[in-house]
């Protein structure tokens, strides 16, 4: 006989909430203890031990995107397995930093950290696991099961779960370094300073670790083509974060090879969360079936900003260097301007924007306008009923419809209970929201 969740004590019920946000504090706490000992460490005047800049902002925000993600999953749907496994990516992006920062630290103050020798050793083991959850976070992505009940499947996620496991027992199993430390860490993927033999494990690690993640991504793609229903509308917004994050990635390393650190910084710190989000929405099914509507929103408030500021800058420009200067009444005219024409703008982009990718709401506006200037002409009650009752179906698509009219008695007061009017197929399947 199985037991009711609803029947369970109340602290049990809440007890995997509690744990995940416990685990999403800590992760907080370690990356306030990363920027902590960054400050202490930029007091010394060594630069090169500071592991915090541009670079170090993706991973940050990185790892509070994926444990802020995690922890509302692993809350509200404690059973599925994506958001202790975001969870498991947050901490161990911020063990990495924290590691590192300490190991420098050491380094800066000798005798404040005598395991600091032994630390170094573990730094990559924190990407290693970073990675595996993130393949195996695309892997069970949205359902929580596996793309199929293959026993190859099974194996392959086995594999990924006990790398980062296997590449732990070598680093503690190795023999251990000898002396002070000779360099600092800037970065965890940095294995110069490790022995030949762990310098090897650690390299298949992360071969394992990457090519999980490229399957992982890849299955994704043969879910998507396979899913129906709600699961394709839930990787409808994974695929929408691709193909946000993919550009942002080209731009990223662009500017990492162009040396403009600044910008890959932004580009490079949008693309976690915007993968995390949609991750958690499509899980949740938050909005599920709003992703067109917020695509069109995006793309014509976008391409109006674009029209409209290149507008507003020709004018201002252009006419500045007619008339030889940029005069306030030039700028307060190009603003008017700009003003004016906005609504309008706004509309027609939107409206041509909608009709390429919210085609269901584009058709249901135009069935609406088409049915309010039929019903400034229409006098034929039953006619208009059934028009009525066609509009609601084919805009709103209930499960049911029905019109209640109440007649007017002679005296002006209405009596009875009304009278119901259903017409031909006013009661419809719904289409699966």
């Amino acid at each position: 006989m199985t037991r009711d969740p609803a029947d369970r004590p109340a602290w049990r019920r809440w007890r995997p909430g509690v744990l995940a946000w416990a685990l999403w504090a800590l992760a907080i706490g370690g990356l306030a203890a990363v920027v902590w000992l960054d400050r202490l460490l930029r007091r010394t005047g060594r630069p090169e031990l500071l592991v915090l800049g541009p670079k170090a902002i993706p991973p940050v925000l990185g790892a509070v995107s994926a444990a802020t993600v995690g922890a509302v999953l692993a809350s509200r749907r404690p059973r599925h397995p994506v958001g202790w496994l975001q969870l498991g990516l947050g901490l161990s992006l911020g063990a990495a930093g924290l590691a590192a920062e300490s190991v420098n630290y050491a380094l800066a103050h000798p005798g404040s950290l005598p395991s600091a020798s032994l630390i170094v050793g573990y730094v990559p083991v924190t990407i290693v696991t970073a990675i595996c959850c993130n393949g195996l976070v695309l892997l069970l992505t949205p359902t929580g099961t596996l793309p199929s009940a293959s026993p190859g499947w099974r194996w392959w996620a086995r594999l990924t779960a006990a790398t980062p496991i296997a590449v732990l027992l070598v680093v503690t199993l190795a023999p251990k370094p000898g002396g002070r430390l000779a360099r600092p860490v800037q970065s965890p993927l940095d294995l110069h300073a490790l022995g030949g033999g762990l310098r090897l494990a650690y390299q298949a690690a992360f071969a394992v670790a990457i090519f999980a993640l490229v399957v992982a991504a890849a299955s994704l793609v043969g879910r998507f083509g396979r899913a129906r229903g709600v699961e394709r509308q839930q990787l409808r917004w994974v695929a929408w974060a691709a193909l946000v994050v993919a550009p942002l990635f080209v731009v990223d390393l662009a500017a990492l090879g162009l040396g403009a650190f600044a910008v890959a910084a932004v580009a490079g710190g949008a693309c976690p969360p915007v993968l995390s989000g949609a991750i958690g929405a499509a899980i949740l099914r938050y909005r599920l079936y709003d992703l067109d509507r917020i695509i069109s929103r995006t793309l014509g408030y976008g391409l109006l900003t674009v029209l409209l500021g290149g507008g507003y800058a020709a004018l201002v420009l252009g006419l500045g260097q007619l008339v030889g200067q940029a005069s306030p009444l030039l700028v307060a005219g190009a603003t008017l301007a700009v003003a004016a024409v906005f609504q309008p703008a706004r509309r027609r982009i939107q409206r041509a924007v909608d009709r390429r990718f919210d085609r269901r709401r584009y058709d249901a506006g135009k069935t609406i306008q088409q049915f309010g200037a039929r019903l400034r002409q229409q006098l034929d009650l039953d006619g208009l009923t059934r028009e009525l009752l066609g509009v609601v179906e084919q805009t709103m698509q209930p499960t049911r419809v029905s019109l209640w009219l109440r007649p007017q008695r002679p005296s002006g007061r209405a009596g009875g209970d009304g009278a119901v009017r259903n017409a031909a197929g006013t009661h419809t399947s719904h289409p699966g929201r």
